[in-house]
């Protein structure tokens, strides 16, 4: 009973806070999809220049730590002359960040078609953009559901950084509800649950989308 009181007593402040992180998931999850398909296809791109861009981008954002990012985007910007909000912070360092790995899913789904279907559009007279949006991309897309399923779960953790932005988000309103309360174990067993679940619905979400997109495909003969 007085567990059950807890939870009730905890749950207002928590879901509260677990709007926030939802709001800075889907923000996040957009820009860095964005990011990975602009990145991505320029990592394809035969022009060195435009492809050393994407790789310099790329590298640098896989081998920088997230939290730092945050903190330059949040506290370094400004003595340049740029001030964001907390949540547009937050949107951009975890998108820019998360749309480099991205990125690389982007490139290896579209190395991943076969050279036959270029030699086809080369034959049938399409340009390469027209190769690239017609024939490439759709087919790479089915192939990117599932690492960019992986992708989201893990920035959905990682939105828990956001909290040491001022953002009041599931993770840090467990930290406040802690400090004054002192549940512990009752709070962050809670705030784990949150996370699981909305883990769990950007999986089957991530699982039916894969499956739309598979639909009447054929897969080896097949048919999905």
């Amino acid at each position: 009973m007085v567990l059950l009181n807890e939870i009730i007593q905890f749950s207002p402040q928590l879901l509260k806070g677990t709007w926030i992180t939802i709001q800075l998931t889907v923000l996040s999850i957009a820009l860095s999809v964005v990011i990975a398909l602009v990145f991505g296809i320029m990592r394809h791109s035969r022009v060195r220049v435009v492809n050393l861009i994407a790789l310099v981008y790329i590298d640098f954002f896989r081998g920088s730590s997230a939290l730092v990012i945050l903190y330059w985007i949040y506290f370094a910007l400004p003595f340049l002359g740029i001030t964001l909000q907390p949540m547009t912070a937050g949107v951009v360092g975890l998108g820019a960040t998360f749309g480099a790995y991205g990125a690389d899913f982007v490139r290896g789904s579209i190395e991943a078609i076969p050279r036959e279907q270029y030699m086809a559009a080369t034959a049938l007279n399409f340009t390469r953009w027209q190769t690239t949006t017609r024939i490439i991309l759709p087919q790479a897309v089915i192939r990117m559901v599932p690492p960019f399923g992986n992708l989201f779960i893990q920035l959905l953790k990682g939105t828990a950084l956001v909290s040491l932005i001022t953002i009041h988000d599931l993770t840090f309103q467990a930290q406040i509800l802690r400090s004054q309360t002192y549940k512990t174990v009752v709070l962050f067993s809670m705030t784990l649950v949150m996370y699981f679940i909305l883990a769990s619905l950007i999986t089957a979400g991530m699982r039916a989308l894969e499956r739309k997109l598979s639909f009447g495909r054929d897969y080896g003969g097949v048919q999905l």
